[in-house]
């Protein structure tokens, strides 16, 4: 089974759309577990009215908000997890309705996936959040998104690559590494000690993750491009003062290992 990881903190309006998106997916043989970096009560609120209503299982596993500490609320995560495949995903993304199949389709033992995003504009992130509810990926409303130059891209959304040997990174490159859609074997992910708790802050987390699980556990990645993609809707962006001293911490351990 898989077990989808979704991370949030303090925007219940967006985990909304995010949930719809997972309940109309293809494939429903997975559970989410809510990863939640200290939401107030309002987040609370809104996962249970989804719990009480959702074709798979929700749980919600939270922690006091004392600063961003989504790599330990990730780690709780993982070992909670009951799917022996972990999907990591944001809590301000909207998953196309393929998104786990596709996911699926791409595992294979020690291997890891990274897939790619499509950024949402701040008026149509706007439209979106205002709307409440989750239309749908219709191909008309993708392409007036991207005439209205609401979205960067579109073409992954109607173009589907199969899994085949361009998908595969012979070595590890810090490029086009999301923490918001990226996937691996749970038995991987504990077999590193999971995320590096002493990375506070925002920035470069998954970076450390994806490294470690290559160095250390000789995972292959793989991309997730034109299969994956989510919908990244727009925010202004957080404190990011700690991000070079985290990329710093992730160089050490490269030039340590190389």
């Amino acid at each position: 089974m898989i077990t989808v990881l979704l991370a949030t903190y303090n925007w219940p309006q967006a985990l909304a759309l995010s949930l719809q998106s997972l309940k109309t997916q293809t494939d429903l043989d997975f559970e989410i577990v809510i990863v939640d970096d200290g939401s107030t009560d309002e987040t609370r609120r809104v996962i249970t009215e989804y719990q009480n209503d959702f074709p798979v299982p929700i749980r919600h596993i939270w922690q006091e908000d004392i600063g961003f500490r989504k790599s330990k609320i990730l780690n709780q995560g993982i070992v909670q997890a009951q799917g022996n495949y972990l999907v990591f995903l944001d809590g301000d993304c909207i998953a196309q309705p393929d998104f786990i199949a596709q996911h699926r389709h791409l595992a294979a033992p020690k291997h890891l996936v990274t897939g790619s995003r499509i950024l949402c504009h701040e008026e149509l992130t706007k439209d979106l959040i205002a709307a409440k509810k989750w239309e749908g990926w219709s191909s008309w409303r993708v392409l007036q998104w991207r005439f209205r130059r609401g979205i960067n891209k579109c073409l992954p959304v109607f173009i589907k690559v199969p899994d085949n040997h361009w998908r595969v990174y012979k070595k590890f490159v810090w490029r086009r590494i999301k923490g918001c859609n990226m996937a691996c074997w749970k038995i991987d992910a504990q077999a590193i000690g999971g995320f590096d708790e002493e990375l506070v802050g925002w920035g470069h987390e998954d970076a450390d993750f994806v490294f470690r699980l290559q160095a250390h556990q000789k995972v292959i990645r793989k991309s997730g491009a034109f299969a994956t993609e989510i919908l990244h809707l727009w925010h202004k962006q957080g404190d990011r003062a700690q991000a070079e001293k985290n990329a710093a911490a992730v160089r050490a351990k490269i030039l340590k290992k190389g």
